[in-house]
């Protein structure tokens, strides 16, 4: 053996020694704390597992319906239009109107139990997740990419949004100058 080896064998006796020398109960309260500290640490990442895995449950349930719901936004949009009309016509029936007004009304709260809401943003900026351009008009009188009329209705499920809103945007106005310098620089 060499005297390198010789030592190490010596600190290897020396460390066994010590730990041989300590009292065997605290030894076992080192390792009962060490145990608990794990078992606390798994019940919390157990715990913490459980309530993702809800959240995640939660959130497929919600959003489950989107594809019935979308399809049930044309047919209540048929209703809307259809209430429309029978008010409009020269000899208003009173019990297709009712009629009308009570599906549209019982719908209305089927939309509202699944966090359906229409987008209603007349007036507000354009947001592309949210709107799709149809039309843009010049105008003085608004800020630019403000909407100005809505087309189709967009619809959101939750935070989700299920349909974007068909609209039509402002754009500012180009006077003349603007136009005949803008036409000399194309080519």
């Amino acid at each position: 053996m060499t005297e390198k080896n010789i030592e190490r064998d010596k600190d290897e006796g020396k460390a066994a020694g010590s730990e041989g020398s300590r009292d065997p109960v605290e030894i076992l309260k080192a390792e009962v704390a060490e145990i608990r500290d794990r078992n606390v640490r798994l019940l919390a990442e157990f715990e913490n597992m459980r309530k993702r895995h809800e959240r995640e449950r939660q959130e497929i349930i919600k959003y489950a319906h989107e594809e019935v719901i979308v399809e049930v936004l044309g047919v209540f949009e048929d209703l809307e239009r259809s209430l429309d009309a029978a008010r409009a016509s020269a000899a208003p029936d009173a019990v297709i109107i009712k009629g009308l007004e009570m599906v549209i009304k019982r719908l209305q709260a089927l939309f509202k139990e699944y966090e359906v809401q229409a987008i209603e943003d007349v007036g507000k900026p354009f947001d592309h997740t949210r709107h799709e351009a149809m039309m843009v008009e010049e105008r003085d009188d608004q800020e630019e990419h403000t909407i100005l009329e809505v087309f189709q209705k967009g619809y959101t499920l939750g935070s989700r949004v299920v349909r974007t809103a068909k609209v039509k945007v402002a754009k500012k106005k180009q006077n003349n100058q603007e136009k005949a310098a803008g036409g000399g620089q194309q080519g």
